[in-house]
Formats: C-alpha cells, structure tokens, sequence
C-alpha cells in the first residue's frame, strides 16, 4: 500500500525518486518524448495520482531534469577547465562538445525545452527555469573565456550553435525503430544518423574558428 508522503524530507525524496525513474525510463524507451506520467509513477513505486503532489505536469518534471542539465553542464566544464588559461577556437570548441555529449538527457531535452517544456508550464516555473538556466549559462561563458583565447561574445555565438546543433544532431542520431530500418534499407539517408559527437565537434570548431577569424581585421590575417 503506497503512503503519502507526510514530511518535507519525503516529499522531497518522493520528488527525487520520480525524476529518478524518469532518467532511467528515458534511455530505456528511448528519448523522453516517449515517456508518460503513468510509467514514471509506476517505475517510482507510487500510486499514480501521486505525481501531481509533486509536478503539475509532465512538462514540469522534464523541465526540472533539464534545468539540472544545465547545471550538470556547467559543473562538467568548471571542473575540466579549472586552471586552464590557453585553450585556442578549435580547443574551446572541443571541450563545448565533449561535456554536452556526455550528458545525453539533457541532449535529449534541449529539443523538446523550446518546443513545448517551458511554455506548456505555469508562469513562474517557467521564470525559475529562464533564471536559473541563464544563471548556468553565464558561468559558462566566463568559464571558456578565462580558459580561452575567444570573447564573451564569441563564446555566447558559440553556445549558441552548440545547443542548436546538439538539440538536432541528438535526434537525428537516434531515430525511431521505424526511421532505424528505413535507413538500413536506404544507407544514403543514414548518413545523418551517425556519429553524433564527431559531427558536433567539426561543427562547432568550424564555428569557433569562423568566429575569431571574423572578429581579425582583413590585413591583419595571415595568408
């Protein structure tokens, strides 16, 4: 018989344990778009009218995991970049890829954040998400620029192709069942659908290059 949660402590760890069984449903179902409240409930262990003691909403409890992305992300690339002073464009770059990829929900959610996340939730929910996530973002920013040769501005172009491209690539890397055979019997449409990190990395270190080689006046450049 399931209890309801009487403390703030269990509330709490009732909350967790949600956002937990949704981080595991994801990569089991493949992606979030594919998960239901129903099946987080009963992955958690609660009766399924319990979740709405806790998010109001499907889009809330994902919004709340990519909000924890963006500080995941963030404590990924401090903890790398600690002490670094001299990283190049294609360096920076790199090291951009290499910490979103490791984190493949929050690939996941950057998709769906724009979509439908953060504008199908309650209007504070949605200020909470906006000011923490910027909040993560410009550490971010300063965090390459002390590690680096390129501008805050350029940085934030740069974040800025990197969560396009992440939110894209992710999906097209890994496609449905049905788009998984489609491309076994059509090899040339396959070609999208792989390597996801690889392509990120080029992508973004042809940005990051691009960018500083703009900010460089014409005869100031070397042949």
């Amino acid at each position: 018989m399931h209890q309801r949660a009487r403390s703030q402590e269990a509330k709490l760890r009732r909350a967790e344990d949600l956002l937990d069984a949704a981080r595991v449903l994801a990569t089991e179902l493949g992606g979030v778009r594919h998960l239901t409240l129903a099946a987080v409930t009963e992955a958690a262990g609660l009766h399924p009218s319990a979740v709405r003691r806790y998010f109001a909403s499907k889009e809330e409890l994902l919004l709340e995991l990519a909000e924890r992305g963006w500080n995941q992300w963030r404590d990924a690339l401090s903890a790398r970049l600690a002490g670094t002073r001299d990283l190049g464009p294609r360096e920076v770059a790199a090291e951009v890829s290499t910490t979103i990829a490791g984190l493949p929900l929050f690939c996941d959610l950057l998709t769906h954040v724009p979509l439908s996340l953060e504008g199908d939730v309650g209007i504070e929910r949605a200020r909470r998400y906006k000011t923490n996530s910027f909040a993560a973002f410009d550490v971010i920013v300063d965090t390459l620029v002390t590690a680096g040769a390129m501008t805050a501005g350029q940085v934030q172009d740069l974040l800025a192709a990197a969560l396009g491209l992440t939110a894209n690539l992710w999906q097209l890397s890994h496609p449905t069942a049905t788009l998984a055979e489609l491309y076994v019997q059509e090899p040339r449409w396959g070609h999208a659908a792989l390597d996801f990190e690889g392509r990120l990395t080029r992508l973004l270190q042809a940005t990051a290059v691009g960018l500083t080689a703009a900010a460089v006046p014409v005869g100031e450049r070397s042949a």
